[in-house]
């Protein structure tokens, strides 16, 4: 079949003055003295933190030496009781997406090891099934000439992990790869907020993402007087940076000083109390805070944005 290629339009609309004013409250407070900012001490090389080396890794997952069938088959939906509906293949197993792909144009940017743990799935002999929109079915061409199946220009997946129909074990796994909606969006749990609190038995109250995940300060980071990230490069790749949530979708976070601002890279990034913040991608599961400390400049944050546990100068 002749599958056709949907772009998707995307664009974050926010208000002038509300962003404006959000700024000057940055701006408006003075840094408190060094002895209560809880800036950790300077680490050394490696304070990105050691999760293992390779793009399989920088990508969230672990490495297998086996994958999924090499066929899509005829696509379907799957009702998952906490993501809703997901798009899965003949199989049964479960379609995602990267937050490091672009729909526009469709780009994947998951080679080598990273594809190990996360197939592409074929766009040859893909079929929309019942609940798949067929205009939204494409295939994006990969850096080794082979063609991969896109959902509304997204470069489809599996995970290795997913051994049964209807497994999820993808989900939310480095911050960034998520399960396909039939519309090609991330799938998402409905009752839970962008971001929220959990009581952790260890580190008290701190603030999670919508999937659960631990929700991270960078001590080298600034906040005043205006926000300002020193996690590049190679750190984003075990730092994924938390996307622009609407105050109005999280649940027990200070209000004073959340925005957003834009990276060097050109991303925009969200902040709490005007500090950037991030997940882990040694964080695989819900509750986990792997992250917690590493390199003396990575902190779990609070509903304030304070860094929990950070030692004091």
């Amino acid at each position: 079949m002749t599958m056709k290629t949907s772009w998707r339009t995307a664009s974050l609309v926010a208000s002038a003055a509300a962003v404006l004013a959000l700024t000057s409250a940055c701006g408006q407070d003075s840094p408190p003295p060094a002895s209560s900012q809880n800036v950790g001490a300077t680490a050394a090389a490696g304070d990105y933190g050691d999760i293992g080396s390779g793009a399989g890794d920088a990508a969230g997952g672990a490495r297998a030496s086996s994958s999924p069938s090499n066929t899509a088959g005829e696509l379907n939906v799957s009702t998952n009781a906490e993501l809703g509906k997901v798009v899965t293949d003949s199989l049964g197993l479960t379609l995602y997406r990267f937050d490091q792909d672009t729909a526009e144009p469709p780009a994947s940017r998951c080679e080598g090891d990273c594809a190990k743990t996360w197939p592409p799935v074929p766009a040859d002999d893909a079929t929309a099934g019942e609940g798949i929109d067929e205009s939204l079915l494409g295939e994006v061409t990969r850096a080794d000439g082979t063609e991969q199946l896109t959902v509304d220009g997204w470069p489809a997946y599996r995970y290795v992990k997913d051994v049964n129909a209807g497994d999820v074990k993808g989900q939310g796994v480095g911050g960034t790869w998520y399960a396909l909606t039939p519309e090609g969006k991330k799938a998402q749990a409905a009752d839970r907020p962008g971001l929220s609190t959990r009581q952790d038995p260890k580190l008290g109250e701190i603030v999670v993402d919508r999937n659960g995940m631990t929700v991270y300060r960078f001590m080298k980071d600034e906040a005043w007087p205006k926000p300002v990230s020193a996690c590049t490069g190679a750190c984003l790749e075990k730092w994924p940076v938390v996307s622009p949530v609407g105050f109005e979708d999280t649940k027990g976070i200070q209000e004073k000083g959340y925005m957003t601002f834009t990276r060097p890279d050109g991303a925009d990034q969200q902040t709490i109390n005007c500090w950037p913040i991030y997940t882990f991608a040694g964080d695989k599961a819900a509750g986990d805070t792997n992250g917690q400390g590493v390199g003396g400049t990575w902190y779990a944050v609070r509903p304030d944005g304070k860094p929990v546990g950070a030692p004091e100068k």
